[in-house]
């Protein structure tokens, strides 16, 4: 179940990469997923062993996130352990194996809930203001290894040490911003019809939010998701992506130190490092309140369903085939900077990536080739290194769902204007892509695709341009560039962009935290981060207070 037809090693048997369940944002929902290849470690040999990369002394900065050749997968609130698979974690920019988990199995999983659900009952009575003073400490905890962990990231997942050092920051705000929310969010007091009473809401925390995020954002999504929760007074558990497992940890290991510090149970939020089936466990547990879920929309759908079979909640943040439109009236440099981070960025591997690039006909040609230039002159490389902007694609797989997109664009009648092939180098390197000649409406053009692919789209309107915008299944982020009100406010308006996010003259990719993050349509409707998404975290109770001696009924109702 939760289909990806790709083939993936586990302890020493082959199986489909379906039964490694939740393991990365989305990607086309008709083409394979990527999969995250992983060896057991009762395959790798002694001599593999010693050639880990936390073993280098060049990589010695990872024992100082608590981090060891071997590592256990699951937390609870006592000590670490694991008892499912053993896996090995390896670094994209040359597939060389860091360091060996021991994931959870179902009987660690079920260790876990229990205690999640029990220390429930000591942080949620504890008051919100002093729930937001621990989230106060995650936060200045996290600022102290934000260096250590940003490279960790960077390491791990594959994205610049810029990104991943700022992947951590993002954490670090929403901690920030948790905290001012602490003592804001509230309910309302209403006008009562009846004399004598007072009608009002109360917000209660659900109880237990399962967590499970995907490959490209390993502490980012979690901070976004966690950081609300824990105010809110509910406990955690979290399950990252499976090919990130020591970020998972070492955020983890941080979050802990903050819990045993203040003599807290440190199961508020554990960890449960798994696949398949851990992520079934999940979504088909009735003790899980809330189940917040990030990566593809193929999966997210059957999460959804095993949710809403036991009427549970479900926050979805799923895929995003993200245009970025471009007026005859832009600032065309200003365009080539945006584009070049939103279509290259990560090594489009994030879910706000942009897929398709809306240009006008008079401003064609020209961005056009702006942009083939400034990709020209992309720094690629090892993406811990200064100075590099780009880096790998985070896995194999990846690499050949890039090669089997250009060939299905070019058998379209696509024509690649730029990139087009896997770089002759160690790691899942690949050449950043601009594709023309397509049909906005073409097949290739209408799937996201998870990686470094932009195509690019010529229209005669901004009207024309926001239908296409609009024509896809996801409703993620979109953006347009112009100086000109009317159609800015046309594309802010009922009629204008039907995504989550509506942006004007910036990129599509690099939202605050002060918003709600989150899409429409496809993308699932779920809504994290700011404004007020800490509502999906928490429950509302109607209330009325009768404080006479009458017993009005609404509506002037006699039963007498």
């Amino acid at each position: 179940m939760f289909g990806m037809a790709a083939v993936t090693r586990v302890s020493g048997c082959l199986c489909t990469a379906s039964s490694l369940l939740l393991r990365g944002r989305p990607s086309s929902p008709s083409l394979l997923k990527p999969a995250f290849i992983f060896y057991s470690s009762r395959l790798l040999s002694s001599r593999t062993m010693d050639n880990l990369l936390i073993n280098d002394s060049k990589y010695a900065w990872l024992k100082e996130l608590g981090l060891s050749s071997h590592n256990y997968g699951v937390y609870y609130g006592k000590n670490w352990c694991g008892s499912g698979e053993l896996v090995t974690s390896y670094c994209p920019a040359n597939n060389q194996p860091i360091a060996q988990v021991t994931q959870g199995n179902e009987a660690d999983y079920e260790h876990a809930i229990a205690a999640t659900k029990e220390a429930w009952n000591v942080w949620a009575d504890i008051p919100a203001p002093q729930r937001g003073e621990i989230v106060r400490q995650i936060g200045e905890a996290l600022r102290k290894k934000i260096e250590l962990l940003g490279k960790l990231e960077s390491l791990e997942m594959g994205k610049i040490l810029p990104e991943g050092i700022g992947e951590v920051q993002e954490f670090v705000d929403i901690a920030d911003y948790a905290v001012g929310l602490s003592r804001m969010f509230a309910g309302h007091v209403f006008p009562s019809e009846r004399k004598g009473h007072v009608l009002l809401e109360q917000w209660n925390p659900l109880g237990t939010v399962g967590i499970i995020t995907a490959f490209n954002f390993p502490v980012a999504v979690y901070g976004w998701n966690a950081s609300i929760a824990m105010v809110t007074g509910n406990t955690i558990l979290w399950k990252g992506a499976p090919s990130t497992p020591l970020t998972s940890i070492a955020t983890t290991k941080i979050i802990q130190s903050v819990f045993e510090a203040n003599n807290l149970p440190g199961a508020i939020s554990s960890l449960v490092c798994g696949g398949a089936d851990v992520g079934t466990l999940m979504a088909k547990d009735e003790r899980i309140n809330l189940m917040s879920f990030t990566g593809s929309t193929e999966v997210g759908k059957k999460v959804a369903l095993m949710v809403h079979e036991r009427f549970g909640k479900c926050l979805l943040e799923l895929g995003g085939n993200n245009a970025l439109i471009v007026n005859e009236d832009a600032d065309l440099d200003m365009v080539v900077r945006s584009a070049l981070f939103a279509c290259a960025g990560t090594a489009g591997q994030r879910c706000t990536t942009t897929r398709r690039l809306i240009l006008h006909e008079k401003v064609y040609d020209e961005v056009v080739q702006k942009l083939v230039k400034a990709y020209a002159q992309l720094p690629i490389g090892d993406p811990i290194e200064p100075g590099v902007l780009y880096g790998p694609m985070h896995s194999q797989q990846g690499v050949k769902l890039y090669l089997k997109t250009i060939s299905d664009a070019l058998n379209q009648g696509g024509k690649i204007e730029y990139g087009g092939k896997q770089l002759e180098r160690p790691g899942n390197f690949v050449e950043p892509t601009i594709i023309t000649g397509l049909a906005h409406n073409a097949d290739v053009v209408m799937r996201e695709t998870f990686a470094p692919i932009v195509y690019v789209l010529k229209c005669k309107s901004v009207d024309e341009a926001i239908v296409w915008n609009n024509e896809v299944k996801q409703g993620l982020t979109s953006s347009i560039f112009t100086k000109d009100l009317g159609n800015i406010f046309k594309w802010l308006g009922p009629k204008g962009s039907d995504c989550g996010i509506v942006n004007v003259n910036i990129p599509t990719s690099g939202a605050e935290i002060g918003g709600a993050f989150g899409g429409e349509k496809h993308t699932g409707g779920g809504r994290e981060s700011g404004s007020d998404a800490w509502k999906q975290y928490m429950r509302r109770s109607t209330c009325t207070i009768n404080y006479s001696k009458e017993l009005p009924l609404a509506q002037g109702i006699k039963f007498e």
